[in-house]
């Protein structure tokens, strides 16, 4: 399963030390049905753990995600900082997420080359020495 972030979601994760392994996790309970909500357009709120707390006061995601095929991470925020997402911030992420799925694997792989989006790394990649 190809699982992906856009670039303002990297620049979060980052800033808030979420690890792509954390991110991985995070799908593969998704995969299983476990998330928050689905938000329609192929959108679903999934709660991710500050590390050494609990889901309940850490990060919301959400992900354009596709049972076995793929998952983007397209926002995120903290929960001390917003409550929820408002509608308008929704519905440009749904306008996002229609463009996103409209892309063939070369077109998806055009923009990772590109730096739009970037691959969550599985942590089996060797590390240069």
């Amino acid at each position: 399963m190809l699982i992906l972030k856009s670039k303002s979601f990297d620049r979060f994760a980052s800033k808030q030390r979420i690890q792509d392994e954390t991110l991985r996790n995070a799908i593969q309970e998704t995969e299983q049905g476990l998330y928050e909500a689905d938000l329609g357009g192929g959108l679903i709120k999934k709660r991710i753990a500050r590390q050494g707390e609990g889901k309940s006061g850490g990060y919301r995601t959400i992900v354009l995600f596709r049972k076995g095929d793929y998952a983007i991470y397209l926002h995120g925020f903290a929960k001390g900082e917003q409550d929820n997402l408002p509608t308008r911030d929704l519905q440009i992420l749904k306008k996002a997420a229609s463009v996103l799925k409209a892309l063939s694997a070369e077109e998806m792989a055009k923009y990772v080359s590109d730096g739009i989006l970037v691959e969550v790394k599985d942590g089996r990649e060797k590390v240069r020495e």
